[in-house]
């Protein structure tokens, strides 16, 4: 883990912004695992090398098993980290041991609350709906549970995901197996209404197919991705993005550590199409409450979009605005199957 953060601060150092930075994510992994010297390394070689003067978010990424009140104290007071997105997933114990995760409801519970002794007022939950065997009742218990948690006032934000098996994972082999039955699609429906209502009982609102927040608390940093604002990814397997161009760091971490050292982290890139950023933007617009703004579709595509929405806009599934394409509570969860219709070949 050392020689990886020191490869991270060199990529930092050869690879930074330009301008100011915005929003910086610890993610795409277990950033928790970091001890303090090492998340202080990362931190210092962004303060050196990037303009932080206008930072607006830091989140760290989280397994509850990793938050101690003096690691999250540290994370508060030292590394400018001001929002948290706890890997939750549920508050029973038997549904985590299916997904093979190492923390217990006690510890989650626990986990929100620390963060909240430690100062934390924006704090996202991860939770996961359809898992087998996840009755209505063991659902409605995992949202009741979420519920204690909020006169804490550190709970800002919920991402709520269905679940997807991984291929080779062992949830996958279990389910070849017999042993394991997905959840059948009107449970999951059920699911997704009870949380539909529990979010509007108490203000939590859905920008995003899987994320819901308080007025004012949705994420910075992921909403950017849907907007195609440019970002710069570091690390193995780290994607990055221009405006024009996709890069993404390889994932074998070996070659990612010499790679660093010698000044040029192994990777692939592509460079987009008019086309290709079309669809793309569609794909990612299209999952949000904002939908696809219209001065944001390149002037060649609009007369394509307006002739094509029209149809979706007919069915309920869209309204149109003077400035937007937005979905409708229906067009939402046929968000993905929408924009696969729209793509341009």
């Amino acid at each position: 883990m050392d020689a990886y953060v020191d490869a991270l601060c060199r990529e930092i150092a050869q690879r930074h912004p330009a301008g100011a930075l915005r929003t910086v994510y610890f993610g795409g992994g277990t950033p928790s695992l970091l001890s303090a010297d090492q998340l202080h390394r990362i931190v210092d070689a962004i303060r050196e090398h990037c303009d932080v003067s206008q930072l607006e978010e830091v989140t760290l990424e989280a397994n509850p098993e990793n938050l101690s009140r003096d690691y999250l104290e540290m994370l508060a007071n030292e590394c400018f980290v001001n929002r948290l997105s706890i890997g939750v997933q549920s508050f029973h114990d038997d549904e985590l041991r299916l997904l093979n995760r190492v923390h217990s409801c006690r510890q989650a519970l626990d986990a929100v609350a620390f963060a909240a002794e430690a100062g934390f007022r924006n704090v996202s939950v991860d939770l996961i709906m359809g898992l087998p065997g996840q009755t209505m009742a063991r659902w409605d218990d995992n949202l009741h549970r979420l519920e204690t948690l909020l006169p804490l006032e550190a709970v800002k934000h919920l991402s709520c995901y269905e679940l997807t098996l991984e291929p080779g994972s062992i949830l996958e082999r279990q389910l070849q197996m017999g042993r394991v039955q997905m959840a059948d699609e009107s449970v999951l429906a059920a699911q997704y209404d009870a949380l539909q209502q529990w979010c509007e009982r108490f203000g939590f609102q859905q920008y995003e197919v899987s994320n819901y927040c308080l007025p004012g608390y949705h994420s910075r940093h992921n909403s950017r991705y849907w907007d195609r604002t440019p970002y710069v990814g570091v690390g193995a397997g780290a994607h990055s993005f221009d405006g024009n161009c996709r890069r993404w760091n390889l994932t074998d971490i070996a070659a990612y550590v010499s790679g660093a050292a010698e000044g040029e982290v192994p990777h692939d890139e592509e460079r987009l199409s008019p086309k290709d950023a079309f669809n793309e933007y569609l794909m990612t617009a299209l999952r949000t409450r904002r939908g696809v703004q219209k001065a944001l579709v390149d002037v060649p595509f609009r007369g394509y979009l307006s002739e094509q929405m029209a149809r979706f806009v007919q069915a309920g599934l869209m309204e149109e605005t003077d400035t937007a394409y937005r979905p409708t509570d229906k067009g939402l969860l046929q968000a993905d199957g929408i924009a696969a219709d729209l793509f341009m070949l």
